[in-house]
């Protein structure tokens, strides 16, 4: 029995608290508790999406990043806000080969490497739905309040706001780092939370009301609210392009909807676990099972963002091919084809249609 429990230790998902399954454990010795097929799940399915995920996500994002570095000069706060949701994508895809390596054998990399990876993928959690959030309150401010003629001086607030985003990513994360560490067993090592004896629970509770409130009480509300009101500037607009900005909100909020809410609803189950509204293995090999699934949608947010805030825009597109264009000369110049092009929320909502909102 206890071989089996090490065995599944080693199996579970990156980010789970191996330590509920202990305390499972103890309450229910002739009855323990396990998650079924967990190693199959970890050591085929889940090193595959990491590298899927960790390529198109790097590519991505870093295509974004070099088009936001060379068009620095025309920058704007919704660029700023891109550029650093871009940067959070790409720490957060940093730690995916590395969990992809040990969910197929075991952890192989030094203490502090556990403990940066760790840190790494928490920081890149709480940034990268802030930086999202940030998005939402621009486009809200632009279009609703027109507060884009304030020019320069919105862009020194982008910058602080990033900073602050950054600072209040790495206090919550920090956690993770410190007491993630090597734990080797029947000469198996994983890369896991260690939490003090005695404040194991606080803990635990620390980071799963951190993910609730970025994720669940803070962002979601704040994403619906900027958005529904853009939506309702827009539809009063008589832009001809209106429909295809429609489509582009609804289906912002449809992604962080579907990428966000399922897993954040899951911590929240995994909390009242620990205050003991949930009981029994049926419920613990549930709420485990549903953990794996949503946090495996959630970190494929990381190949979505850069095309739902960057590439549907005709002229981030223009300025990419004109990049490739100058330094591998085998693309031509973009050119758009006609006056009824496709149009983005990033290019409709900025063009002087609507508001004097100058894009690079």
């Amino acid at each position: 029995m206890e071989k089996q429990i090490k065995a599944f230790k080693r199996f579970t998902s990156t980010t789970t608290d191996y330590s509920d399954y202990y305390d499972q454990y103890d309450k229910d010795i002739a009855s323990p508790c396990n998650n079924g097929n967990t190693k199959a799940f970890s050591e085929v399915f889940l090193p595959t999406l990491y590298s899927i995920v960790f390529i198109l996500g790097f590519i991505g994002n870093g295509l974004v990043v070099w088009v936001l570095i060379r068009y620095r000069q025309k920058s704007n706060m919704t660029d700023v806000c891109l550029f650093n949701l871009a940067l959070s994508d790409l720490l957060f895809l940093a730690s995916l080969p590395f969990w992809a390596h040990s969910a197929m054998d075991e952890w192989i990399f030094a203490n502090e490497m556990c403990k940066a990876m760790a840190g790494t993928y928490q920081v890149g959690f709480y940034s990268g739905i802030l930086f999202v959030t940030l998005m939402s309150v621009d486009r809200y401010l632009v279009i609703v309040h027109a507060v884009a003629v304030l020019g320069a001086k919105m862009l020194r607030y982008g910058i602080v706001v990033s900073l602050v985003i950054w600072l209040v990513s790495i206090c919550a994360a920090l956690p993770e780092a410190i007491f993630a560490a090597m734990v080797t067993e029947d000469n198996i090592t994983s890369c896991q939370r260690v939490y003090p004896v005695g404040s194991a629970q606080k803990w635990k509770l620390f980071r799963n009301f951190g993910e609730n409130a970025v994720g669940l009480f803070i962002s979601l509300p704040i994403l619906a609210y900027c958005y529904i009101r853009v939506l309702m500037v827009v539809k009063k607009t008589k832009n001809s392009k209106k429909e295809r900005a429609i489509k582009l909100i609804l289906g912002i909020v449809i992604v962080f909807v579907v990428f966000w809410v399922p897993y954040n609803v899951v911590v929240f189950l995994k909390t009242l676990e620990e205050f003991g509204f949930l009981s029994g293995c049926e419920a613990y090999r549930h709420i485990n099972m549903a953990m794996d699934l949503t946090e495996t949608i959630a970190l494929t947010h990381c190949c979505v963002n850069p095309v739902i805030y960057a590439f549907v825009g005709e002229k981030f597109r223009k300025c990419l091919v004109s990049l490739f264009s100058r330094y591998l000369g085998c693309v031509k110049t973009y050119q758009s084809t006609s006056t009824q092009s496709k149009v983005s929320l990033h290019d409709l909502l900025k063009s002087s249609l609507l508001f004097p909102y100058n894009s690079y």
